[in-house]
């Protein structure tokens, strides 16, 4: 099985480095990821400039652009075959909820799925976390998983991982997404030649976070998986606004 791996943290994040020397073992993993951390970046494509790709090594190209560039550019002309599944992550930190529209993970993840390719998104649910090796051991198992079923259409999953020894987990969990309350406000200061600058607020604590929301999941110590899609469309809106525009 062939592997590509990307990530929102940058090319030499931990996460990135654990999964890969797991995957190594029994895979064929290339690497595709960003020169640097490019969290919250979601799924922006760098339009405005030519992107450049330094090749580390035999398996890792480094990208100056965002983690959708990254995976975008991998299949659509820099590899010379196409993946089998496409991992983005180990993220340093969750992305529960509505942390999902705006992850540079998930949406890696989201540049696989889009051309038929199993996806997943996989974080740990910590900041500076220590138990990487959990989420690692957790993907090697989702990866048996998912290659032995065989679903009509390549699933996208989003996957949190508590920040726990592997033993300690209470197993998997399938989930929806929960929700955040609002943001925190924007942090005003002053720059050093004295413009009004603004830090983009903390986001808001868990609101929607009952049974079987990602959020409750992981607060049980069990691993979240969230199958998501990227159709926007509000279905059930369109017969109701059929008869407004009558």
């Amino acid at each position: 099985m062939k592997i590509l791996v990307s990530n929102d943290d940058g090319y030499f994040a931990p996460g990135l480095k654990l999964l890969v020397e797991n995957l190594k073992k029994n895979y064929q993993v290339t690497v595709v990821a960003p020169d640097r951390n490019r969290s919250g970046s979601s799924s922006s494509l760098t339009l405005d400039k030519p992107l450049t790709v330094e090749k580390i090594d035999e398996e890792t190209y480094v990208v100056d652009g965002t983690p959708a560039d990254s995976v975008h550019l991998a299949l659509t002309g820099l590899l010379t075959f196409k993946p089998d599944m496409v991992i983005s992550g180990i993220n340093d930190g969750a992305n529960l909820g509505d942390d999902t529209i705006y992850s540079g993970t998930v949406a890696a993840a989201i540049e696989g799925f889009t051309v038929g390719i199993p996806s997943l998104a996989v974080s740990i649910a910590h900041h500076n976390p220590q138990n990487f090796q959990t989420a690692a051991n957790v993907v090697l198992d989702l990866i048996k998983r998912v290659s032995a079923k065989k679903n009509d259409k390549a699933p996208l999953l989003n996957i949190n991982v508590p920040d726990i020894p592997f033993n300690k987990l209470q197993g998997l969990s399938i989930t929806r997404l929960g929700k955040r309350k609002q943001a925190e406000p924007v942090i005003s200061d002053f720059s050093p030649k004295g413009h009004k600058i603004y830090w983009v607020g903390a986001a808001g604590d868990a609101h929607d976070c009952g049974e079987g929301t990602d959020f409750f999941a992981v607060d049980k110590n069990y691993v979240s998986i969230t199958p998501i899609q990227i159709d926007l469309t509000d279905h059930k809106q369109i017969n109701q606004m059929n008869e407004w525009i009558k």
